[in-house]
């Protein structure tokens, strides 16, 4: 069992930035896949950002790519979401999700049936 814990969000004004966290609970962080989704109001989850085991891959969404980076610290257990260049189409609530079904797989996966736990997700406001 995986608990997720994200925080970082808030309001913020375009062209501005946040950096989202989530850190995980049990000892294996280190050996799976993290991804980050967002969800807007009305509109179905989507994928944002992920990251291998290691953090030597990463896949972002190309309406993100040049502006938002996913990190992680495997001491820490957390894995971040730095975003830059917010946009007000970038408010939603983000979640972070953990793919512990393949430990150490070397694919960083955008779909979001591929993660097996899942955060309660943080809120990010950004304003014109």
């Amino acid at each position: 069992q995986v608990q997720l814990q994200e925080s970082g969000g808030g309001l913020v004004q375009a062209g501005g930035s946040l950096r989202l966290s989530c850190t995980a609970s049990g000892r294996s962080f280190s050996s799976y896949a993290m991804g980050w989704f967002r969800q807007a109001p009305g509109k179905e989850r989507e994928f944002v950002a992920a990251s291998t085991w290691s953090g030597g891959s990463k896949y972002y969404a190309d309406s993100v790519k040049g502006r938002f980076t996913i990190s992680r610290d495997n001491v820490k257990n957390t894995v971040y979401l730095e975003m830059n260049s917010l946009k007000p189409e970038d408010t939603a609530v983000y979640y972070c999700a953990a793919r512990t079904r393949y430990r150490y797989s070397h694919y960083a996966v955008s779909t979001d049936t591929e993660y097996d736990y899942w955060g309660q997700g943080t809120q990010v406001t950004v304003s014109t």
